[in-house]
């Protein structure tokens, strides 16, 4: 029975290999991929021959997601606040004081003004409007700064610190 490529016993030749591959410039996984061993085996025959990867492309395309993601987000709070504003020109009474209410009826789809906003359909948009704006503060607080209120808090107990430290009576050291 074969050992699996994980499972053999690491040689010289693949700690020739994964130098001289390295040398070249090839990145973990193409190593890995030529000398028939997996990233993880890689890695730490390259960490016994005190080799690194340059991860710059990594830090690039990772950070690029970030941006591509907070991006994405800020499209979507748009929409969420733009849809609740939406639902709340439903709730508001057009410019003849009324609001139009359609509904199905055994008749099919019968349209009424009223001159008010029907219990049931407030209720809904109502919460649909509360929908769309926590999830929307919700987003928003993903891009926020975790660190400021920290610093705040730090900031503002140390001003207290040194306050209390000013306002303290002076030891003359005499007694």
């Amino acid at each position: 029975m074969a050992l699996r490529r994980d499972q053999r016993r690491i040689t010289d030749e693949d700690r020739s290999a994964v130098r001289a591959l390295h040398a070249e410039g090839l990145g973990r996984n193409e190593i890995a991929r030529r000398i028939g061993r997996g990233s993880r085996t890689v890695s730490v025959l390259a960490a016994e021959l005190g080799l690194s990867f340059d991860r710059t492309h990594t830090a690039i395309a990772t950070e690029a997601r970030v941006i591509d993601a907070k991006a994405r987000r800020s499209a979507l709070i748009d929409r969420a606040y733009a849809r609740a504003e939406k639902l709340f020109q439903r709730l508001e009474a057009d410019e003849e004081g009324t609001f139009k209410y359609t509904a199905t009826t055994v008749n099919g789809i019968e349209t009424e003004r009223l001159d008010h906003v029907p219990g049931q359909e407030e209720k809904a948009l109502a919460a649909s409007i509360s929908s769309y704006l926590t999830q929307a503060a919700r987003l928003e607080q993903l891009d926020g700064d975790p660190g400021l209120d920290a610093a705040k808090s730090m900031l503002g107990g140390l001003a207290e610190g040194l306050r209390r430290i000013a306002e303290a009576p002076e030891d003359t050291g005499e007694g």
